[in-house]
């Protein structure tokens, strides 16, 4: 929708006019590669190419996503220049979520490790039958 105003009341479908505007702010240039980045993952959402790519739609989150939500707060933060409480908000919001991804990985990857270097236990055999 964001994208949809801006090309249609705020340029009028004129792509000279819209590609000159993406060179000269940078905000707009950060908004805009965000906005690209998401082309692949509207592609690939579908029921055909879940099925396709083998698993879930959650199973695998896109890695575009984790560029999508920074360059979003970065083009919000550059945009309003000067009440940033909301950009801030969302920027430690962000890092919050990306951090418990983290997070997540390193636990998920060290109970992995854990569990290849156990030995197999022996189950005991019943000598009393």
């Amino acid at each position: 929708m964001h994208f949809t105003t801006y090309l249609v009341f705020d340029k009028i479908f004129d792509v000279h006019e819209i590609w000159k505007d993406i060179y000269k702010r940078p905000f707009i240039t950060v908004g805009f590669l965000a906005f690209t980045l998401l082309i692949p993952l509207a592609i690939t959402s579908t029921a055909g190419w879940i099925r396709r790519l083998g698993g879930p739609p959650l199973a695998h989150p896109a890695p575009c996503n984790l560029h999508q939500c920074c360059l979003g707060v970065i083009h919000y933060y550059w945009l309003v220049k000067s009440a940033v409480i909301r950009p801030l908000f969302y920027a430690a919001l962000v890092t919050l979520l990306l951090a418990w991804r983290v997070g997540d990985w390193l636990l998920r990857r060290r109970r992995a490790a854990l569990a290849s270097a156990m030995p197999p236990q022996r189950t005991p055999i019943n000598v009393s039958q």
